[in-house]
């Protein structure tokens, strides 16, 4: 056994992220169990958010190291939910910054995780804090932060509250209230409350375009290969999916037979068994979806539509597993991340393909954008392209509540302004 550091690192470099870490799981795990009921469904979130910025290795270090600091804070400290924060709660969070434990200080800098040589697998560095304190002359100082500092912490975390609101864990940003008013209040109103800012969190219907036209050209090319992937960008942008509902995860696995069509109306609707919160719900199923449905399983051998309670996995893997408990299958279902690598591809390809035609804005904007874009894309092109009824979509998208699917509706500050361009200021006139 090795010996841990007082406050666990969550969250190691970027080529050991996504591989998970057994001490980090079993510390979740137990914090789950006796504390925050939600920590591992939260933390799950923080890694996808930490994976956007794999493009940049400084925002990544300095992105990880606060939520690591956040999420120890919250849960074995104030022992809260992160959707539980409020402003008044989180002003907590900048006095525990402000005067941080003693045993919580180191005076050197030291890698978060090490490579334990006997075991071979990554651990927490023995050696590691969360908060680093200044020498001088060899002498250790009283432990400081500045104004600065601490404006830097709440917009990073105003930043990942930000993110949880897309994804729909929470609807509310107490770091970004904490930074309209009081002491770290911004300089500019606008530019705080996102009233001047646009966030890119769906494909444009140009964007969509490509990628769309990319995933029907890799399936067409190497269907041994991309048919697997034609068919999951379509799956998630028909019914709103997120990635957590098509891959494979303890406890669950994607099978056909959750196409399911009703006996009654002949309907066909995906049926997703355990959502967020723990919900299940069934989604419509359009006919061009079920035409895509028909072409993947004409390219698996199968007959064109699933038998009830079929239990074919829907996405199986093209090589069998090297490692863990598939090892050796061959049909196992794919999980989070071999799918979003899949995704990923799609996007560069059609990333590269906008380049080529002069988008080049386009296409920054586009490898900017993750996984769960579709399901803002499908859901904006439903209500305002397709003009479904507000209360459908937001069954199908399994929203709590209707002012969620409202956000969806287009306020882009050139429509705005091209819907106000003509209004009279006399109707009577």
């Amino acid at each position: 056994m090795f010996e841990l550091p007082p406050a666990i690192p969550l969250f190691d470099s970027l080529q050991y992220l996504e591989d998970g870490n057994s001490t980090v799981n079993q510390h979740l795990a137990s914090i789950t169990i006796n504390q925050v009921a939600d920590a591992g469904y939260v933390y799950e979130f923080a890694v996808e958010w930490l994976l956007e910025q794999r493009f940049s290795e400084n925002n990544y270090k300095t992105y990880r190291s606060e939520l690591t600091t956040f999420l120890h804070w919250a849960y074995c400290v104030e022992q809260i939910s992160v959707g539980d924060i409020t402003r008044r709660v989180l002003n907590r969070y900048l006095d525990y910054c402000a005067n941080p434990p003693t045993p919580l200080i180191a005076y050197r800098n030291v890698a978060q995780f090490i490579t334990h040589k006997q075991l071979e697998e990554r651990i927490p560095n023995v050696l590691w804090r969360p908060f680093l304190g200044k020498k001088r002359d060899g002498v250790e100082q009283a432990y400081q932060i500045s104004d600065k500092a601490l404006k830097t912490k709440l917009a990073i975390l105003s930043s990942f509250f930000s993110y949880l609101i897309n994804e729909e864990y929470t609807e509310r940003n107490p770091a970004m209230m904490l930074m309209k008013s009081g002491r770290f209040k911004a300089g500019s109103q606008h530019t705080v409350s996102g009233e001047d800012y646009e966030d890119i969190k769906a494909f444009s219907d140009l964007q969509w375009s490509y990628v769309m036209a990319a995933a029907q050209q890799l399936a067409n090319d190497e269907p041994s290969e991309n048919e697997r992937i034609l068919f999951l960008v379509s799956l998630m942008y028909g019914c709103y999916l997120r990635i957590s509902e098509v891959a494979a995860r303890p406890g669950f696995s994607p099978i056909m037979g959750q196409f399911k069509r009703d006996a009654k109306t002949s309907v066909w609707g995906f049926h997703i068994p355990r959502s967020k919160g723990g919900k299940k719900r069934s989604v419509a199923v359009s006919k061009q979806l079920l035409s895509a449905l028909q072409r993947y399983r004409k390219y698996l051998g199968l007959t064109p539509l699933p038998t009830p309670n079929e239990n074919t996995p829907l996405f199986i893997r093209h090589r069998a597993a090297g490692r863990g408990r598939d090892s050796g299958l061959l049909n196992a279902n794919l999980g989070i991340r071999q799918l979003r690598e899949q995704i990923y591809i799609v996007i560069e390809q059609a990333a590269q393909h906008a380049e080529t035609d002069g988008f080049d804005q386009d296409a920054n904007e586009m490898r900017q954008l993750t996984p769960h874009s579709i399901r803002h894309t499908g859901i904006s092109h439903d209500i305002n392209l397709v003009g479904r009824p507000l209360s459908h979509v937001q069954a199908d998208a399994g929203h709590d509540s209707i002012d969620t699917t409202s956000q969806y509706l287009h306020t882009s500050r050139v429509e705005r302004h091209q819907s106000a361009e003509n209004k009279p200021l006399d109707h009577l006139s």
